[in-house]
């Protein structure tokens, strides 16, 4: 089958887990074509592609960063449409409306399909107007409602970028995402938007894959912009209830979602998602990776914590320090080594700045150079080239976190064996299922305390560590998700709107199609019955 793969800002330019489950089911799934639909996010991405297998037939991009203006300008007639269309699309973000939101998003998207010049139309003067009505219409937050010329023209600007989807050739084109058997939109927000075209314009089955709902990424990052001089409130209320209202169309329309965890399914159904249109599908990852560590009699420096991740505000290393310090009160021979996979600069001088205060260099002797207790490296460094040697560096690995989804980090300790301490955020308590322990967040002292009980039972560290590594490669394995993913396929193909009426599933067999200038539409076309004129 055709599967169509659109992606925002990952596969197949950007590194990062976002991009590596999307390489491993396209590679786990050779029998199938796959057409790559991808949304850029800057210039430098497009820069670097990673090798794709023989099976992912062509690669499109659109660049959501670039202008899209096509120097169309409307007619009167036209320009009539747009107004329609447009104030129903600010009426429902306004007033929380759905119904007028879908009405004035699809007929947006017919308008760019019939006539193109969205681009324009959406940064005119008659959008900034009509745009100001909605938000002094009756139903409207106050919030809202105080919305000043600036705060108008701010928002009206990130609308159009967050619509230029609307605008691409992507869905009646004979080669294009229309004719898929099956869109796969790898997350949620602007990347479904090409599926629910795709699905509205040519009945294409859409199925939505969520590792981070993006309504809740959305809200996470509006918090950190409310710490900005330059932050406007109304903006934020409106961008808010945007992406809320294109969640609520998506969750509605797709044909299956796939969250990645219970944490994400709870979101999903929150916004309107029906249990039956529900699976739970973890992230696929490579057990081998992990194989030398966890397998390994040595099951590390038993007076060593470990931590591996992005050192940001969100993973809490400051609670973790201070958890360090009760730690080394009750164990002085405690370490902490953290292993960053990337830094926020200026979180990370805050963290050193903390530990050199908490825990002065100390010193055997007289003669003997002072040592820190807590150590900051890097995956790739002398000490751990790759994450399992991290991971393998200490007998318990913590996890801090404010702020988690899914948290990968967790499920890499566990495939190593390691027995972890995590705070109960996101998906953790799910991903756990009871082979660590769980203390609440920003609670130092409950840290601390979970951390000092496994330090000091050996036997029952080891017996978490190899329970967790049992869980995880019973559900968190790239075989799993491939064969999951395989499943919904070809559910998808047999109940599609795609397919002509009549049409039996599966009636023509794979060596029916030929890939090349041999389906062209001369060579397809039926051979004249022999009886009739034409064959004459």
């Amino acid at each position: 089958m055709r599967i169509g793969l659109v992606t925002e800002g990952g596969y197949p330019y950007a590194t990062g887990e976002a991009r590596l489950w999307c390489d491993r089911l396209v590679r786990g799934l050779p029998q199938h074509e796959f057409e790559l639909y991808a949304l850029s996010r800057t210039a430098e991405q497009e820069r670097a592609r990673v090798p794709l297998p023989e099976h992912v037939t062509g690669v499109r991009t659109a660049p959501l960063w670039a202008p899209a203006d096509d120097g169309r300008s409307y007619s009167r007639r036209e320009r009539r449409r747009f107004g329609e269309s447009f104030r129903e699309l600010v009426q429902g973000i306004c007033a929380g409306a759905p119904d007028p939101f879908a009405s004035g998003l699809y007929g947006l998207a017919e308008l760019a399909r019939d006539q193109g010049g969205l681009y324009a139309a959406l940064r005119s003067e008659s959008a900034v107007r009509a745009l100001e009505s909605a938000c002094r219409a009756p139903g409207a937050s106050g919030t809202v409602r105080a919305a000043q010329v600036t705060d108008l023209l701010e928002f009206v600007d990130e609308l159009e970028r967050l619509l230029r989807p609307l605008s691409l050739d992507w869905y009646e084109d004979p080669g294009g995402l229309g004719a898929a058997d099956i869109c796969h939109a790898a997350a949620g927000g602007v990347a479904a938007l090409p599926g629910l075209l795709a699905k509205r314009f040519c009945g294409v089955p859409l199925l939505v894959t969520e590792y981070g709902v993006q309504l809740r990424a959305h809200y996470l990052a509006q918090l950190d912009a409310r710490r900005e001089p330059a932050d406007r409130p109304a903006v934020r209320a409106l961008l808010a209830a945007f992406h809320l209202r294109l969640a609520v169309e998506i969750y509605a329309r797709a044909d299956f979602l796939t969250p990645g965890n219970a944490h994400a399914r709870r979101w999903q159904e929150k916004c309107g998602a029906t249990r039956e249109r529900l699976r739970t599908v973890y992230p696929g990852m490579e057990a081998d990776r992990f194989a030398s560590v966890g397998e390994a009699a040595d099951c590390g420096d038993p007076d060593t914590l470990v931590w591996v991740g992005r050192i940001e505000p969100a993973k809490d290393l400051i609670a973790l320090l201070h958890a360090f310090a009760e730690v080394r009160r009750a164990a002085p021979d405690t370490r902490l080594r953290i292993f960053a996979t990337a830094a926020a600069p200026g979180y990370l001088a805050d963290c050193r700045s903390l530990a050199a205060q908490l825990f002065p260099d100390e010193a055997a002797d007289a003669v003997t150079v002072g040592e820190n207790p807590v150590t900051f490296e890097e995956i790739g460094g002398p000490d751990a080239p790759s994450p399992a040697e991290a991971y393998g560096a200490g007998r318990v690995v913590v996890l801090s976190s404010v702020i988690e989804g899914f948290p990968v980090t967790l499920a890499e300790a566990m495939f190593s064996g390691r027995a972890t301490v995590s705070t109960d955020v996101g998906a953790v308590f799910e991903v756990i299922g009871g082979t660590g322990l769980v203390v609440p967040p920003r609670n130092p002292r409950a840290l601390a305390d979970a951390c000092l009980s496994l330090l000091r039972d050996p036997a029952r560290a080891q017996r978490l560590g190899a329970a967790a590594r049992a869980r995880a490669l019973e559900l968190f394995t790239v075989e799993q998700n491939v064969a999951a993913f395989q499943e919904i396929y070809l559910r998808l193909l047999a109940k599609g709107s795609a397919r002509p009426a009549g049409e039996v599933p599966f009636a023509r067999p794979p060596e029916a199609h030929v890939p090349g200038h041999w389906t062209s539409p001369t060579w397809a076309e039926p051979l004249p019955d022999p009886s009739s004129e034409a064959a004459v």
